[in-house]
């Protein structure tokens, strides 16, 4: 069993743990493996071990990777694909090539990122998922849509062709205090049933990595996004 997979099945116990402490079910909560800065050979390593979403954060390194490891996997016969997800910032001039990769963008901040999307997903490829990004702890350094402004781009959103809203993200300022840590997912939780009272078709809350799972799985988590806790400790290039 590589390094990889032991860690998978870590995680894996780590999260029935958790949905078992708040009276969850650990099937309601996806693991989505953050694979940004690691090689395509730790993707397939991952496959192998029987993951099959994954998140990158950059454009070009995303859709590098999804290439590289359709290489990989093109002699495999009869296999899942990976199923991928875009969860980092979006600039206006970067949505065509993640309107054609991905499959799910959790990102998304502005009408006008929504909007390119929309007419620039190929129609062949189905209806991209989609998750509004949540700015939940008001940082300036942070992307995403504040709390008084989202349901103005739920609706706009949810009447675009080609897009499938699914739900809310967040990446909330890092806190090792727990209590804090859920007070924010709590936070987006109740924007999601905030959002559900007024019509808006929702079931997915992207929230919790490797150091505040738990905490998100408490408050509602159906997506746990977890990068290093899986393939190890990053290494970002100087």
């Amino acid at each position: 069993m590589s390094p990889i997979s032991q860690n998978l099945q870590v995680v894996h116990e780590a999260i029935a743990l958790s949905a078992l402490r708040y009276d969850r079910n650990p099937t309601e909560i996806a693991l989505l493996a953050v694979s940004k800065t690691f090689g395509a050979e730790q993707v397939v390593q991952a496959w192998q071990a029987g993951q099959r979403a994954f998140g990158e954060n950059y454009v070009q390194e995303g859709i590098d990777k999804i290439a590289e490891v359709r290489s990989l996997l093109s002699s495999q016969e009869n296999t899942e694909p990976p199923v991928w997800h875009f969860i980092g910032p979006i600039q206006s001039n970067k949505t065509r090539p993640i309107a054609e990769n991905f499959s799910w963008v959790h990102s998304i901040d502005r009408e006008k990122i929504a909007t390119r999307l929309s007419e620039q997903r190929p129609v062949a490829a189905g209806d991209l998922q989609v998750c509004l990004q949540v700015n939940i702890s008001g940082e300036t350094s942070k992307s995403g849509v504040h709390s008084n402004e989202l349901l103005a781009l739920a609706k706009h959103v949810a009447q675009l062709p080609n897009l499938c809203l699914r739900g809310l993200m967040c990446v909330p300022e890092a806190s090792e205090d727990e209590a804090v840590q859920r007070q924010a997912f709590r936070q987006l939780a109740q924007l999601k049933q905030y959002l559900q009272n007024q019509g808006i078709v929702i079931d997915t809350l992207s929230m919790g990595m490797s150091a505040d799972m738990q905490a998100a799985i408490a408050e509602g988590s159906t997506i746990v996004r977890i990068g290093s806790a899986i393939f190890g400790k990053r290494h970002y290039a100087v």
